[in-house]
């Protein structure tokens, strides 16, 4: 019972951490307004980059990506499973944070962030894979549909059952949570990285 409600706290505290909407305050403290108002109408960095400004668009990404980290590290100091659920808790409170009516990110920065506390490895994997993709192609939304997939099968490969499982449901979430992305790609007409509007 103990176990139970250490992961179900850990899930909570992640969620609660993961919902902090940081491109959303960094480009209102910038005074750039309501980032949801401009392109895809998203919170996370490459929808920030599109006001032009790269390093509150990088900002915004470290950060996505710390919130997951630092969720599975501090609830790894007291259980494996956790740091599990603190790191699904962090990615679905960025993609719902309750405070912005369950409309969040789509998650990649947050999921590089969870598995960088989770399985290094897989983040080298996912950085990889996403750099290749986006510098040949532009597309930071193929690049990551890429990368989401090659990460749980690079896990399972290591040998890392547990986290790869866990991927394996946060990268099918990823890919459902960037359909409109999937459609516009198959239309030619998504949005490069680095375009505005």
């Amino acid at each position: 019972m103990a176990g139970l409600f250490t992961t179900l706290l850990a899930l909570v505290f992640g969620y609660l951490l993961g919902s902090v909407p940081f491109g959303l305050l960094i480009t209102r403290a910038a005074g750039l307004g309501d980032v949801r108002n401009i392109g895809s109408g998203n919170i996370g960095a490459t929808n920030v980059l599109r006001t032009g400004h790269k390093g509150l668009a990088a900002l915004t990404l470290v950060l996505d990506a710390l919130k997951g980290t630092a969720a599975v590290l501090i609830a790894g100091l007291f259980a494996p499973q956790a740091a599990l659920a603190a790191g699904l808790g962090a990615f679905l409170g960025h993609l719902f944070p309750a405070w912005l009516g369950f409309k969040g990110g789509k998650g990649v920065a947050t999921y590089l962030g969870v598995l960088l506390g989770l399985a290094w490895q897989g983040a080298l994997v996912f950085a990889i894979v996403w750099l290749g993709i986006a510098f040949t192609t532009r597309y930071s939304s193929l690049a990551a549909l890429v990368a989401a997939v090659a990460v749980p099968v690079s896990l399972y490969l290591w040998g890392v059952n547990a986290v790869a499982a866990l991927f394996t449901l946060m990268s099918l979430i990823v890919i459902v949570k960037h359909k409109s992305n999937i459609s516009r790609l198959l239309a030619g007409t998504e949005s490069r990285i680095g375009a505005k509007g």
